[in-house]
């Protein structure tokens, strides 16, 4: 019957890998992460699964943290995109469920089924796929979103469920395996009932922290929404009343021709001239866009940054909604990172064009030099302000809503925002 228990934990040691690989994030592509996982933890889990049949699974159990944990640790902390506290916590965080999984069906089937490895079998067969399954429909999105948007906090976490995962590891294999020591049955199954409230009461304040993200981030995408609607309705006033005002000076231009008073009109033309010029600039002809780059225009100006604007778009019809949304975010955090600079080092460019069938936006930046973000990474917010950082979130989803993506990066001292739009998605949108 070892058949069982040798299969038991080859099932455990694999699943253990499936669970970790659904909750982190990797930097290489998903095919070189899968190619890359196999070719090193396959023959780990072999070789630990074979050191069971040949050594007995107390032995193994006791070294077991130098033959597998230690190794993947190692391994997935080279393949991981991130470094510390989330990676620790995700790493600890599988581990500690598939100890939990492992000390439950072991005591199990020690006291219930005979010691013949058939209900550690059934319940290792069971509770995996069913651990997986609650991850993938409750766990992964959420918490893949609270990775992207929150860098601080996660070594708290790290460090509890490491703590829980030496905790499980020392009383279920030290100085014995758990099963013949029956008098620390009690406390034992104390801590597998505690652990999985402590986790609950984790993820309760992480799921907190994650509304409280979504909720500022609404705010900041309400208000970014608000101050557009004003610039626009500014602009809509400054129009108005240079129309009117254009009326007044068409009478006084013909009054003076027509009295002869040819110096006098030119005079005039100049004073007319002088005053057109405090108008708002006009940096395209949809009115909304053209509001966003007037109120960030001012901004960068405040700032006394150099500021190059190439917005090649015409009149025609275009999602304005998702485009105010993208533009702001990226010239919010663009103001951000200048104001972080000395004076003379504030550049800033904006490129807004059609290539082909997309339209492209590309904001570059100076930005400081120890900021390094590499292509394809969304930098998670690491500052105390609430609303730094969420933007580069809201950029992506309304790229994503209009069938386009968002790519940002640091080259040469600048950080850079790239936006592709494919146009016929929206344009069919509109039709």
């Amino acid at each position: 019957m070892t058949l069982l228990r040798d299969v038991s934990v080859l099932w455990s040691l694999f699943h253990i890998l499936i669970l970790f690989m659904m909750l982190y994030r990797s930097r290489y592509p998903q095919k070189k992460t899968f190619l890359l996982t196999a070719v090193t933890m396959g023959p780990l889990v072999f070789l630990n699964v074979a050191g069971v049949s040949f050594f007995g699974a107390e032995l193994m159990g006791k070294v077991f943290v130098l033959t597998c944990t230690l190794p993947s640790l190692l391994f997935f902390w080279f393949v991981s995109k991130d470094k510390k506290g989330r990676f620790f916590f995700t790493f600890c965080l599988a581990d500690t469920v598939a100890l939990w999984i492992m000390a439950v069906t072991n005591v199990a089937d020690f006291y219930f089924g005979g010691q013949q490895y058939i209900l550690m079998f059934i319940g290792r067969l069971v509770l995996f796929p069913l651990a997986e399954w609650g991850a993938v429909h409750y766990l992964r999105k959420p918490y893949m979103e609270l990775q992207n948007s929150v860098a601080e906090g996660w070594g708290v976490f790290a460090g509890m469920t490491g703590l829980y995962y030496i905790l499980l590891a020392v009383n279920s294999n030290f100085p014995a395996i758990i099963t013949e020591r029956p008098q620390e049955l009690p406390a034992f199954l104390l801590i597998l009932l505690l652990m999985p409230m402590t986790y609950a009461t984790m993820f309760m304040a992480m799921y907190r922290q994650l509304l409280l993200y979504r909720k500022q981030q609404g705010e900041r995408v309400l208000q970014e929404q608000k101050n557009t609607l004003e610039a626009q309705l500014e602009n809509q006033q400054h129009i108005r009343k240079m129309k009117h005002d254009m009326k007044g000076y068409t009478v006084t231009l013909s009054g003076l021709l027509a009295a002869g008073k040819t110096k006098e009109a030119v005079e005039y033309l100049k004073g007319v001239e002088t005053e057109m010029d405090i108008l708002p600039r006009q940096f395209c002809v949809n009115p909304y866009l053209n509001a966003v780059f007037t109120h960030y225009y001012g901004k960068l100006e405040e700032l006394g940054a150099e500021c190059r604007m190439d917005i090649q778009i015409g009149d025609e019809e275009q999602p304005y909604m998702e485009l105010c949304q993208i533009l702001s975010n990226g010239l919010e955090n663009a103001c951000e990172a200048l104001r972080e600079l000395d004076e003379e080092q504030r550049e800033i460019s904006l490129q807004m064009k059609y290539s082909r069938n997309h339209l492209i936006i590309r904001i570059r930046n100076r930005c400081r030099d120890d900021l390094h973000v590499e292509r394809g990474e969304i930098p998670a917010t690491g500052k105390e302000s609430p609303d730094h950082g969420f933007g580069l979130v809201t950029i992506q989803e309304a790229a994503e809503r209009l069938g386009g993506e968002m790519l940002c990066y640091t080259e040469n001292g600048n950080y850079v925002l790239d936006v592709m739009i494919l146009c016929d998605f929206f344009r069919k949108e509109k039709s």
